[in-house]
């Protein structure tokens, strides 16, 4: 059997995220749904996907990371040739190798990173409505560095999450970049690991308190349990950007 590594990109406005977890669920909407279907009509095997991160309903990627085993003999070209072909026209699939039996898509990524894009323009573009979230005031860019800061390192995100599961929540933050020129906005989160709406839920948290709804110390009170975070962000602005790896 090989083991075959694809990085795909996906705009993920009509799907139900990488996958749906529920026993029994539809998975026709979902990224990972679409991407088997096609990998079986092309193997005529069934095939299970791991992915860098399972990015949730609404939520974008630039270089997702996807393993999957096969004893198909088409080659790393001819594969990405045929997934490409009939993949629906907001998937695609930018590289095929063929990998040692040990990779773990999700198991082996070491970082993963994930962007998300705000525009403060007086006028939302029309064009870029569906993957650029708008505010129509600046937020205050040195306090969310402030709060940014504090979120950095090793800690439970629990409280940062909309998960339902009791253990699990200790994740390391290598970074946060909050990026602000002209009319744009973006954020930039480095981790080992996100949990369910993790992302979503810090960057507006961070923009709460960029617009002086909240202080910065609110960060500590929601580790502690003492204060809840802010709802998760619109899905649309969200990119998971790249998974790092091991040499």
């Amino acid at each position: 059997m090989r083991n075959i590594r694809l990085t795909i990109e996906y705009d993920g406005s009509r799907y139900h995220g990488w996958q749906r977890l529920g026993a029994g669920e539809d998975t026709s909407s979902t990224i990972s749904g679409k991407l088997s279907e096609v990998i079986f009509r092309m193997t005529g095997q069934k095939s299970e996907l791991f992915c860098a991160s399972r990015t949730e309903t609404g939520v974008h990627a630039y270089a997702q990371t996807v393993n999957f085993h096969t004893g198909c003999s088409l080659s790393a070209r001819e594969i990405k040739h045929y997934l490409n072909r009939y993949l629906p026209s907001d998937i695609a699939v930018l590289e095929v190798e063929d990998m040692p039996e040990r990779f773990h898509a999700s198991l082996n990524a070491k970082k993963r990173t994930y962007i998300y894009r705000i525009s403060t323009a007086e006028v939302p573009d029309v064009f870029e409505r569906k993957y650029v979230y708008h505010l129509f005031k600046k937020p205050d860019i040195e306090k969310m560095r402030e709060a940014s800061g504090l979120l950095v390192g090793r800690h439970d995100f629990q409280h940062f999450s909309s998960s339902k599961k009791k253990k699990g929540g200790v994740k390391e933050i290598f970074s946060i970049d909050i990026y602000g020129s002209g009319d744009e906005l973006e954020f930039t989160i480095t981790a080992n690991d996100f949990l369910h709406n993790m992302a979503r839920i810090i960057i507006s948290t961070l923009l709460d308190i960029g617009q002086g709804m909240r202080p910065v110390d609110d960060i500590g009170r929601i580790f502690d349990g003492k204060e809840a975070a802010s709802d998760p962000i619109d899905p649309k602005g969200l990119f998971f950007q790249e998974a790092e790896y091991p040499q």
